[in-house]
């Protein structure tokens, strides 16, 4: 196979498409379509290539990526893999955010439209009239990224028996982590730029507080709300939300299922009596340099000792008034 013949090195983490895509050009998938390859990508076929199983009972050790030059140039890639792999596991951002936008710089000035009540609808145009217009512009502040990361320290001696589906797991543990900060610039962002703060009626949250954030988000759809244990814990308590369909899908999954059809989930770390009402399709936009990154060379060269995997990100509102926030 082609693939048994390339060349690993360091110059293929360097280009500005990334490992697995600088790999695919050399070693293209559609190359394999109807074999026994079919389904796996340039870097999966490397792993069969060298016969290292990074999962399931049968997993190699770490020393398997360190039988040759070649085969330790994968190294770095499966560790930002499993940390990626961790990221999504605990990730809720792809349930808040409308769109992502990766770039090559750390500069980034998103676009924005402030529609007024008017311009949220389309009005009748007779002829020869002027048709009503949409404003986009930029926003006058950049977006802002920030680097978030662990630094990955361990001997080679002290891990290269270890089985890979065991060292997956810790490295997935440093993907929640980034995670749950990532989370935490987002719910930044979203409070920050919020145009309304509406006041609850009470010292809990009732049903018509929601009936309220869901009628301001108008003409937006609240797709999403987002809750402290706390404000989770009053929502629970709605009657309206205790009806026999709503408690067996909760008791069964975990996941509340509201009277508005909307997304329930819990966020960490904020004021025990806030709601945050959003419609995922037009609210947020999160901007991202690249993906898990790895300190490669020191990888391959020093097999670990000390390694950072870092991401670069930074959320962006698009419709500022798609979010709503609750205050009780």
């Amino acid at each position: 196979m082609a693939f048994d013949n390339i060349k690993l090195e360091k110059g293929l983490y360097t280009t500005s498409k990334g490992f697995t895509a600088s790999l695919e050009e050399l070693d293209p998938s559609e190359n394999y379509i109807g074999t026994d390859y079919e389904g796996l990508d340039a870097y999966q076929r490397q792993l069969k290539r060298f016969d290292i199983k990074v999962s399931g009972t049968g997993s190699d050790t770490v020393s398997k990526f360190f039988k040759t030059t070649d085969s330790a140039a994968l190294f770095p890639e499966y560790i930002s893999r499993a940390v990626q792999q961790g990221l999504e596991e605990q990730d809720i951002l792809p349930k808040i955010i409308a769109t992502t936008t990766n770039i090559d710089s750390l500069d980034y000035r998103a676009i924005e439209s402030v529609p007024d009540e008017a311009e949220k609808e389309l009005a009748l145009v007779a002829e020869g009239e002027i048709i009503p217009e949409t404003n986009i512009k930029t926003k006058e502040k950049l977006t802002t990224l920030k680097k978030r990361g662990r630094m990955l320290v361990a001997s080679y001696e002290a891990i290269k028996f270890q089985k890979l589906d065991l060292f997956t797991v810790t490295l997935k543990q440093i993907g929640a982590y980034i995670a749950r900060t990532q989370l935490k610039d987002a719910i930044d962002v979203i409070k920050t730029s919020a145009p309304e703060e509406i006041a609850g009626t009470g010292s809990v949250v009732n049903y018509s507080d929601l009936v309220k954030v869901w009628d301001a988000l108008s003409p937006y759809n609240a797709t999403t709300f987002l809750a402290s244990s706390s404000a989770l814990a009053d929502m629970l308590s709605v009657s309206e939300f205790k009806d026999s369909y709503a408690g067996q899908s909760f008791h069964g999954t975990g996941k509340m299922i509201t009277p508005f059809g909307a997304e329930v989930l819990k966020i960490s770390g904020e004021a025990e009596k806030t709601v945050i009402a959003l419609d995922n399709r037009a609210a947020l936009e999160k901007v991202q340099a690249g993906g898990v990154l790895t300190e490669f060379d020191k990888l391959i060269d020093r097999q670990l000792e000390r390694a950072a995997i870092t991401t670069i990100t930074g959320f962006s509102t698009i419709f500022s008034d798609a979010v709503k926030i609750l205050n009780y």
